[in-house]
């Protein structure tokens, strides 16, 4: 038997950034732009690529990117990340998005989309993720 909880949408992977989105990155409509949430999702991508990589990182590609709510100013903004595949000096990430708004309290999906990072050395060279 399949309980409530069970059926509850819930993010994959690990906490990786949090935030809240303020009034300076909204549209002229009061929306969260999606280019703010893009650079966030880039940043916490990074930080769990890094920790793969041992060192530094840089995105080389974003796949099957999709917004599928709005994200109104004082939402705390999630950033979810979990690792696909790592190659010899590449990182998939796959991110969710979630928000929640600070009363309301109910979690929803905003995006989500596979980042690609790849492994630099000290002279910004590709580099092997082993070494």
């Amino acid at each position: 038997m399949i309980s409530e909880l069970d059926s509850t949408p819930a993010p994959m992977g690990e906490l990786t950034l949090q935030t809240v989105a303020m009034p300076k990155d909204t549209n002229a409509a009061g929306d969260i732009f999606g280019g703010w949430l893009v650079s966030q999702m880039d940043i916490a991508g990074a930080i769990a690529a890094s920790r793969i990589a041992n060192g530094r990182v840089a995105t080389v590609a974003i796949d099957n990117m999709s917004f599928m709510i709005p994200v109104k100013v004082g939402s705390v903004v999630s950033c979810y990340t979990y690792v696909e595949n790592v190659g010899t000096s590449s990182v998939q990430i796959q991110i969710e998005v979630w928000m929640a708004l600070p009363n309301d309290g109910e979690p929803q999906k905003v995006t989500e989309g596979l980042f690609v990072f790849v492994a630099l050395d000290s002279q910004g060279k590709t580099r092997s993720i082993d070494g």
